[in-house]
C-alpha cells in the first residue's frame, strides 16, 4: 500500500484495516510519451553488451508516476480518499510513442 498526495492507492480490492463506505466510480490517468533519439542510440548500444536499459526504465517510471498523479487528481475531484484495484496498461500509439494508463475504483474509506 502506498499513499500518493494523502490518497491511499492499492492494487487490492480492499484496504487493510479500512472499510469502504462509498464507491464513487472508475478513475484513470494517462500519459503518452515518445522516445528520444539520443536515448535510443544509448539503449541500442546497451543492448549489444547486455544489462538494464536504464534510459527506458527511467522513462517508464516517470510515465507511471504521471499517470498515478492524474488518476489521484481525478479521484480527489470526486471526493475519494482511496483508490482500490489499481492496474496499469500500456498501448503503442505510433512508432516510438506509447501510452501509460493507470486506472482503479475511487472510494471513500473509514
Amino acid at each position: 500500500m502506498s499513499e500518493t498526495n494523502k490518497m491511499i492507492v492499492v492494487t487490492t480490492p480492499t484496504v487493510p484495516e479500512k472499510t469502504v463506505v462509498r464507491t464513487l466510480g472508475l478513475v484513470r490517468g494517462n500519459t503518452i510519451r515518445a522516445r528520444h533519439v539520443g536515448k535510443d542510440i544509448m539503449a541500442g548500444l546497451r543492448s549489444i553488451v547486455g544489462g538494464e536499459v536504464t534510459e527506458y526504465a527511467k522513462l517508464l517510471a516517470e510515465s507511471r508516476e504521471q499517470a498515478i498523479d492524474r488518476m489521484t487528481d481525478q479521484a480527489e475531484e470526486l471526493g475519494a480518499n482511496a483508490i482500490i484495484s489499481v492496474q496499469f496498461q500500456t498501448s503503442v500509439i505510433m512508432k516510438g510513442a506509447a501510452e501509460m494508463m493507470a486506472y482503479g475504483t475511487a472510494v471513500v474509506v473509514e
